[in-house]
């Protein structure tokens, strides 16, 4: 039993920040965030779960950051931020921002995009786009546990979403980082299972 899909809660699956310019090797400025990606092997994963969501007819979301060329509406609130600025990251119309290659936007999936904040909900209409959809729940893949996953799940708790965390399918700054969210943080809010789970439980529902 996954708690918030037990019951056939219409879920969505949020993508996080899956982009060139933050997971791949030799384009991210968190060198660590892109071997953990690596070495887990949560990309392909992803991958999988993202199709057994489309053959449910449940929404698949890109979760992207796209700043702004200029960075007008950017405050330089975080570490994170300061990089993107200093270094002429993640802007809208380069190849930082695009989808890494195994994990496209596919027809019927929904690119939601923010040019600021570090968390989806903050800032955009995510929340009014799922309610709108009739969504509720949330199964949360891709990076990092330690920031925009954990914001966006600690979010998505407060807004009234039951959250699901697929841990394989997700990866941190650390291995360290990672499995300290896994077991102390995210279970407090949120069920944290397998992307296998979710696939198979998805398996036995029949596409609307």
């Amino acid at each position: 039993m996954v708690r918030g899909l037990d019951k056939g809660q219409k879920a969505a699956l949020i993508i996080s920040e899956c982009q060139r310019g933050v997971i791949e090797e030799g384009l991210s400025p968190f060198p660590s965030l892109a071997e953990q990606v690596k070495s887990r092997g949560i990309v392909s994963r992803i991958g999988s779960l993202a199709e057994s969501f489309r053959a449910a007819g449940l929404p698949v979301l890109h979760a992207h950051v796209v700043h702004r060329p200029d960075y007008a509406d950017l405050p330089v609130t975080s570490v994170i931020v300061g990089l993107s600025v200093r270094n002429g990251r993640m802007k809208a119309g380069t190849i930082d921002v695009d989808s890494v290659a195994e994990l496209p936007v596919q027809p019927g999936d929904i690119l939601h995009a923010r040019s600021f904040s570090l968390v989806g909900f903050h800032g955009t209409d995510l929340d009014q786009t799922l309610r709108n959809m009739g969504v509720r729940t949330l199964v949360i893949a891709g990076v990092s546990s330690n920031v925009a996953v954990n914001g966006m799940a600690l979010c998505a708790s407060d807004l009234g979403y039951q959250v699901v965390i697929p841990e394989d399918c997700t990866a941190g700054a650390t291995a360290e980082s990672h499995a300290f969210m896994m077991k102390e943080a995210l279970p407090l809010y949120a069920t944290v299972t397998s992307g296998n789970a979710v696939i198979e439980l998805l398996a036995g529902r029949s596409k609307d």
